[in-house]
């Protein structure tokens, strides 16, 4: 059976890369169009990824990290956030709220299969 990924982006044109990127792959692919749709997701479902992008409307990625964290079925669940932002500061925020590592956009297709793959 294929792992099931919520990807989360407010950005139309991410998800559907991601979606293509990852479904190419054999993946199951969730999307979600911010941290508040993505968390209702989450209380409802189980996936075997979360991979997020940070600056959304509503629920950035990294508070939906650390709601994702707070909820039993999701404390080991690997997430990735994959983003614009590369501060080391940003990061650090990102590693506390309990995120498994960091990807930044424009994202090579190999290196998030790839790292995907070493997560799951």
């Amino acid at each position: 059976m294929a792992a099931t990924i919520l990807a989360v982006d407010d950005s139309a044109s991410m998800r559907q890369m991601v979606g293509f990127t990852l479904r190419r792959a054999g993946y199951e692919v969730v999307e979600a169009e911010d941290g508040v749709e993505a968390l209702e997701f989450a209380r409802e479902h189980s996936v075997d990824l979360v991979l997020t992008d940070v600056n959304m409307p509503r629920m950035d990625g990294i508070t939906l990290v650390r709601e994702l964290r707070a909820l039993g079925t999701y404390k080991f669940v690997p997430m990735l956030v994959l983003t614009t932002e590369a501060g080391p500061e940003k990061k650090l925020q990102g590693k506390q709220a309990g995120a498994t590592g960091w990807l930044v956009k424009p994202f090579n297709p190999d290196k998030l299969l790839a790292t995907i793959a070493k997560v799951l």
